[in-house]
């Protein structure tokens, strides 16, 4: 009898296999624009699944180094990382991950563009999805806040070329501050003009490769707090090649992103450029973060997507119980509610991308630029933490393969915890989305569009998703307007669960208008159907009392 061999997943063309994808791209593109981009993608995608994957594979296996002394004893601090990762930077800059946004030759629906590009080439990539998001954030900092002295900077973080790409770093984090940017302790000493020059401990600091990176520091004599910090340009080396004035403390070990160089760092004089004017630097940095930010929800869909695509091919090949997994037909359930999960994060998270397009080429009105503030934070992080469920569920698909780390199938859940912590935690995020609340009539504009949205929608099999999408509308309204109320504790208190709410329902509102738009497709139908008969919106219901006093329960038993 000859021995049993369990045959592996195989992944096919990420594009061509992709059903999500090229439904949306039919649904939200003009088809000219279509027609034009779409055999390039479909290049992408295979080589998503041949050599760029094969690229991933092998930075992963060989993580980045860190050097602090020459042979001589010299203090040189360079960080060593594999040809692998090197070349996945080179392709980042020829497949213009980054630089598609910028040529801008589709306008606003560049962004859509550049973002599936994305979408295909992070989760084989070895997360250099990472450097390439402070990559762009920087750039569109640099192109709102900078003048005429950081354009050939901004030059080169969207450069096509590989010899003339720079990627940047985003260093914010330190020991004080965390989330907590405001509590930054670096301080920038004036040496002439804008030239500044920076002292202090970053903790944290992703992409320490690149060639220059946005920090913030508080320049001598300002006011504590975030509106006395400043946002500032690093070229981290020298003509040398050595890092100016940065001392590499260590390269942090983490749960996952492993072959992502990130270091502790301290900086002793490091010269550095003011961009955007003094102060006010934690509003102005804003605009790097939202872009950050929307890379960490679209990251997250494309890591649903692998894990998803890993697990369905899987059940095709796994035979059990005298029959293939596919012809289970629990794992077939279990199998449509990870598809679910992706479908309604990948329609959240480019609702923001469309967002973020029309802002950039000056399209969005004021309204919508009032969206854009309210849903990045909300797609962030409710992508995020949908990453880690289906990641995990993909695992548990595999049984004791998924286990393994010589599968390489640990990866998806290890890389997918970052995404929820990176860019701002849930808490973070949810109270973040709460300020907008707080600052504008941002939640009545929301309602109301959604409102008008659904009302668009024309077929009749779609009422019942379109009867509990405003129930679920109504019932966020009324919770805000009893929160309210209630007063500030009770706010904050359950500003996850506020924001979870606006995500699922906004979720159900793409997901009915895609079904609206796809009449002849009966996967996005059944899709919006399963959605939609969810609890979209469980607020609690309990007084402000309750809650306080649930949370004065919880105080007194966390020990001194």
């Amino acid at each position: 009898m000859s021995e049993f061999f369990q045959d592996p997943p195989r992944l096919g063309n990420q594009y061509d296999d992709d059903a999500l994808l090229r439904a949306y791209l039919r649904w939200r593109l003009p088809a000219n624009m279509l027609a034009e981009i779409e055999p390039d993608l479909q290049r992408l995608g295979a080589r998503a699944s041949t050599d760029i994957l094969a690229l991933g594979e092998s930075a992963e296996s060989s993580p980045p180094r860190h050097v602090p002394y020459d042979a001589w004893g010299h203090r040189v601090d360079r960080i060593e990382t594999s040809e692998a990762w090197r070349e996945l930077d080179r392709i980042s800059a020829t497949e213009g991950i980054v630089a598609t946004a910028y040529e801008r030759r589709h306008g606003a629906h560049s962004r859509i563009h550049q973002f599936a590009r994305l979408y295909l080439f992070a989760p084989s990539s070895a997360l250099y999805s990472c450097p390439l998001a402070m990559t762009d954030g920087a750039a569109r900092f640099l192109e709102v806040h900078g003048d005429e002295s950081v354009k050939p900077v901004l030059a080169r973080l969207t450069s096509r070329d590989p010899n003339e790409f720079w990627t940047s770093g985003q260093w914010m984090t330190e020991r004080t501050g965390g989330s907590d940017v405001g509590s930054t302790s670096t301080i920038a000493a004036c040496e002439e003009g804008d030239t500044y020059s920076l002292y202090g401990s970053k903790w944290f600091t992703s992409a320490t490769t690149s060639q220059v990176a946005m920090t913030l520091a508080r320049i001598e004599g300002a006011p504590p707090g975030s509106r006395g910090l400043s946002a500032f340009l690093i070229q981290l080396r020298g003509k040398d090649g050595m890092l100016r004035n940065i001392r590499v403390e260590r390269l942090k070990d983490k749960l996952g992103t492993r072959s992502l160089p990130t270091a502790e760092l301290t900086l002793e004089g490091t010269p550095a450029q003011l961009v955007g004017g003094a102060g006010d630097g934690v509003r102005k940095i804003a605009t790097l973060f939202n872009v950050t930010r929307v890379y960490n929800a679209v990251a997250a869909v494309a890591g649903m997507r692998r894990a998803v695509a890993l697990a369905s091919d899987y059940a095709q090949r796994r035979r059990a119980f005298g029959k293939l997994l596919i012809e289970h037909p629990l794992h077939v359930e279990t199998l449509a509610e990870m598809h679910l999960e992706l479908r309604a994060a990948f329609l959240l998270a480019f609702r923001v991308v469309e967002l973020l397009g029309k802002e950039e080429c000056g399209e969005a009105n004021e309204s919508e630029l009032r969206l854009l503030r309210l849903l990045i934070p909300v797609a962030k992080l409710y992508s995020a933490k949908q990453a880690i469920t289906v990641a995990s569920e993909a695992l548990e698909a595999f049984g004791g393969a998924g286990y393994l780390e010589d599968t390489g199938l640990p990866r998806l859940l290890r890389d997918a915890q970052v995404l929820s912590i990176w860019e701002g935690t849930t808490n973070i995020l949810s109270l973040d989305a709460l300020r907008a609340i707080e600052r504008s009539d941002v939640l009545g504009e929301w309602v109301a569009d959604a409102r008008r949205r659904l009302g668009g929608v024309k077929r009749p099999g779609l009422s019942p998703c379109i009867e509990r999408t405003l129930s679920a509308l109504l019932r966020i309204e009324q919770y805000a307007a009893r929160a309210g109320k209630a007063g500030s504790e009770f706010q904050q208190a359950g500003a996850r669960g506020f924001a979870f709410a606006i995500a699922r329902t906004e979720a159900a509102t793409l997901l009915v208008e895609h079904a609206d738009a796809l009449n002849d497709d009966p996967v996005a139908v059944t899709s919006a159907s399963r959605w939609c008969a969810r609890e979209l919106a469980p607020l609690v219901e309990a007084d402000a009392e309750h809650r306080v006093g649930s949370q004065f329960v919880v105080r007194t038993a966390i020990p001194e």
